[in-house]
This record gives structure tokens, C-alpha cells and sequence, in this order.
């Protein structure tokens, strides 16, 4: 056998302890005043230190680690925010259309018409240049996934493009002669028209909220934490800017039903953005905050005065116009205070910490609550 190179070890030697550390490495603690203190390999603790361990860690913080963002903020641009806001401007402007149309309302039906395939136009553009490439909007149009908001979000889009387009291509049907083809197309197109402006006017309530669940379906807190309230927010919004396109292109004799309708979308989008703002507790902060806040107050602002506006100014043409543009400033400046509201709580770390502890807190209380109701069950039951 080879001889051994070292000799043993005495068993009864003495093992010098490990250095104490650092604070926060682990080795403090043996060290801490009050604490066991190691000494021959042996624990024992200092007289008059108390009766348990203290850790030397001080408690977590609300920041991640270095500061970074726990949620990945979403890589969506501000083309995105243009993108909400000119779909709820096309979904707003069909049903403007279909009420002209159905109260005998020429003007609006054409405003209506008109804007709503322009919208559209504005919407897919904005949509496509955030993807990057126009073959990814085709790619989604190869499935349909009813579990995914953006598959059905394009869907939507699609159906109410070829609605909408044919209304708007139906209004030029005067324009054409009489005789020939042109002729045939010129008979054919109203009845289309009208058929396209009512089919698009049933999918212009999906096309207005589908992107709130879009935005709710993702993991930015204050997006997440707005979901009951955010379709109210673009239902409304939609609303309104299909009043303010209304009350600028019609006369005012003709412009009631746009009154109405701002009236209605006014409402549904300062309730919204109430609760939004003063109900989620730190996850509201977003909305109140920097540049989010200042676009939400300007909307708020805009709204009530493009409001008074249409109500008051009913036989004021420049009343009604200025009415308008500033219910169609107020919901882009909604729109894109939505926007950047969630985008700020992803990129804070607290806005994802702070919540994560209030509903564990409260999954511990009401455990507790639990358990002593367990326990006194079958004490009162012996009683």
C-alpha cells in the first residue's frame, strides 16, 4: 500500500471558527450582539443579550435587485396610443353613420361614413408600422385564437374594414354615370352601403373595447389592476369622438343625435377615469403622476368643456365646431394617458412589490380568520 503523505488530524484539536463576515453574507450572526458566539467550535450565548437570535439583515425593500423593473415594461411605442385612439375614433364615427341614417340625418351619415373607413385606414397603419413588418398582421389573420385578445382584436379589424369601406365607397355612388357598368354599380352601391354602415356598426362596440382588454390582459400593474374600468374609459372615449366628429362636419340642425352621444360618451369615459384614478390605491398613482397625469387632467378638462359646449351651443355653428375638436383632443389626450400610465408602473419596481405584499397580508388574515373558526366550531359544538 502507498504510504500516507500527511499524518491525521488529533482528534481532540481545536477548529479555529470562520471569520464573522460582513453584515447581510450570512457570518454576521455570530458575531450580533446578544447573539451565540462561537468558541472552540462550541455555541454559547453572552450573558445578558436577550433570549433568542437577532439577524443582522435588515428587511427587503420595496426595489428589485439593482433597481431594475421586476415587470418587463411593454416594448409598444406611442404608435400603439395613436393606434387606440384612432380605432375608437373609427368604432365612434360608425355609429354616428348608422344614427344619421337611421333619423334621416344626410350630414352625419356621410361625416359618419367617411371617417370611420379613414380611421380604419390611420388604425391598421399605426398597428403595422408597430410590428415592424406588414406579413406579421397577415400571419395573424391565419388563426383565430378566441383565448387571445390580439387574435381576436385583428379579427375585429378586419370584418369591420370590409364593412366600413363599402359604406364609405357607397357614398360616392352618385358621382357615377348612369349607363353601363358604372350605372349598375351605382344602383348597387346604396343598398350595399347601408348594409356594410349597419354591419360596422355592430362590430364598432367590440372595436372600441377590445384593446382595453388588450391592455388589461398583460402583466403592467396599472393596466392589470384597471381591467373593470378601462372598457368603460374607451367605450366613452369612442363615444366622444364620434360626437365631436358629428358636431363639427354637420350643421347644427342635423347634430342632435351627436349631442346626445357626446352627452353618453362623457359620461361612461369621466366615470371610467374616476375609478381609474382614485380606486386602485398605489397602482392610481401612474395615472395622477408626470406626464400620464397631465394628459388625464387635460382630457377630463376637455371633455367637460367640449360637453357644455354641445349642450349650450345648439344654435351656434363655431360653438358646435369648437365643441368638436375639443371632444376629439380630449380623447386622444385619454388615449395616450392610458398609455403611458401603464408604462410607468412597469418600469417602477414598487408598483409590482407593494401590491404582491397588500394581498399576501391579506391571504395571512384571512387564514388566520379561517383557522379560528375552524377551532371554535368544535368547541362551541362540545359546549
Amino acid at each position: 500500500m502507498r504510504p500516507r503523505e500527511e499524518k491525521e488530524r488529533p482528534r481532540d484539536e481545536t477548529v479555529s471558527p470562520p471569520p464573522a463576515g460582513r453584515p447581510g453574507s450570512g457570518l454576521a450572526r455570530d458575531e450580533a450582539p446578544g447573539g451565540p458566539v462561537r468558541q472552540n467550535g462550541h455555541r454559547r450565548r453572552k450573558r445578558g443579550g436577550g433570549g433568542g437570535e437577532r439577524s443582522m439583515v435588515p428587511p427587503a425593500e420595496f426595489r428589485s435587485y439593482y433597481g431594475r423593473p421586476i415587470v418587463k415594461a411593454a416594448v409598444w411605442h406611442h404608435d400603439i396610443a395613436a393606434y387606440l385612439f384612432t380605432g375608437g375614433l373609427a368604432a365612434g364615427s360608425a355609429l354616428l353613420a348608422a344614427g344619421g341614417d337611421a333619423t334621416g340625418r344626410p350630414a352625419l351619415r356621410r361625416a359618419g361614413r367617411v371617417t370611420a373607413l379613414g380611421a380604419l385606414v390611420a388604425s391598421t397603419y399605426f398597428l403595422v408600422h408597430d410590428l415592424g413588418r406588414p406579413a406579421r398582421f397577415h400571419h395573424m389573420l391565419r388563426v383565430a385564437k378566441p383565448t387571445s385578445p390580439m387574435s381576436v382584436g385583428t379579427w375585429i379589424l378586419s370584418g369591420f374594414g370590409a364593412a366600413a369601406g363599402v359604406s364609405a365607397v357607397a357614398e360616392g355612388a352618385g358621382l357615377l354615370p348612369d349607363r353601363g357598368l358604372p350605372g349598375v354599380a351605382r344602383k348597387l352601391l346604396p343598398p350595399l352601403g347601408t348594409a356594410g354602415q349597419y354591419g360596422a356598426a355592430t362590430l364598432a362596440p367590440a372595436l372600441a373595447t377590445y384593446t382595453a382588454v388588450l391592455l388589461a390582459d398583460t402583466a403592467t400593474p396599472s393596466w392589470h389592476a384597471a381591467y373593470p374600468e378601462l372598457p368603460f374609459v374607451f367605450a366613452g372615449s369612442a363615444l366622444a369622438s364620434g360626437a365631436g366628429v358629428g358636431l363639427l362636419a354637420a350643421p347644427c340642425e342635423q347634430a342632435g343625435p351627436a349631442r346626445r352621444m357626446a352627452v353618453v360618451g362623457a359620461a361612461m369615459e369621466l366615470y371610467g377615469a374616476h375609478r381609474v384614478e382614485t380606486t386602485k390605491g398605489i397602482l392610481s398613482e401612474p395615472y395622477a403622476e408626470g406626464r400620464a397625469g397631465r394628459l388625464l387632467r387635460t382630457g377630463r378638462a376637455l371633455t367637460a368643456l367640449g360637453v357644455v359646449g354641445a349642450v349650450l351651443g345648439r344654435r351656434s355653428r363655431v360653438v358646435s365646431a369648437l365643441s368638436g375638436l375639443s371632444l376629439l383632443t380630449a380623447s386622444l389626450a385619454t388615449r395616450f394617458g392610458i398609455f403611458d400610465g401603464g408604462i410607468a408602473s412597469a418600469r417602477d419596481p414598487k408598483y409590482t412589490v407593494l401590491p404582491q405584499r397588500e394581498r399576501l397580508a391579506g391571504c395571512v388574515v384571512n387564514d388566520a380568520a379561517t383557522t379560528e373558526k375552524t377551532q371554535q366550531g368544535p368547541a362551541a359544538a362540545g359546549t
